[in-house]
């Protein structure tokens, strides 16, 4: 199954992701602010804690400009475990489907071992998507050494939401 490239400026496919917290969140449908959709590898991926550990220090600086949200296709049993271990404070989300990485464009991965993880996981994505569900940025990864700097990412997000920047890109 091949991915589709997301199209900037085409709404999102309204999709819905459980949360730790016990709520439910929805990206794709119209809201009152901004939001940032983070894709991380999983529990397995020491990368992927790093570069969430950062976001979780400046995560003050983004809530003032829009919503931020994380997912994965782990298990709440591993996102939770993931949550009590680094005390991140943005809305983890879990059980991101294989369908779900695919309607985003993402890269899908198959475990080197069962040592690593056990099912198949996204790769790393980052998008912006505007208050109406539409998407106004991605930055999408094969791997987890490749991600975006988040002062320079929020930085352009800023810049963006405060001029009503055009989409940039389009196909």
């Amino acid at each position: 199954m091949q991915n589709s490239k997301p199209r900037v400026g085409a709404p999102v496919d309204e999709t819905s992701f459980p949360s730790v917290s016990g709520e439910t969140v929805t990206i794709g449908q119209a809201k009152d602010r901004w939001t940032m959709l983070f894709v991380y590898r999983g529990r397995h991926c020491p990368r992927c804690k790093r570069f969430l550990n950062k976001l979780n220090a400046v995560l003050a600086d983004w809530t003032e400009v829009m919503d931020v949200v994380v997912v994965s296709s782990d298990t709440k049993e591993k996102a939770l475990a993931d949550k009590a271990e680094f005390n991140w404070d943005f809305e983890l989300c879990y059980g991101l489907t294989e369908a779900q990485m695919r309607s985003l464009g993402l890269y899908v991965s198959d475990p080197l071992s069962e040592a690593e993880t056990t099912d198949r996981f996204a790769e790393p994505g980052a998008f912006g998507l505007r208050p109406d569900g539409t998407l106004m940025l991605v930055d999408i990864s094969n791997g987890p050494a490749a991600r975006p700097d988040l002062e320079e990412l929020l930085d352009g997000m800023k810049f963006n939401i405060t001029n009503d920047r055009p989409v940039r890109g389009l196909a």
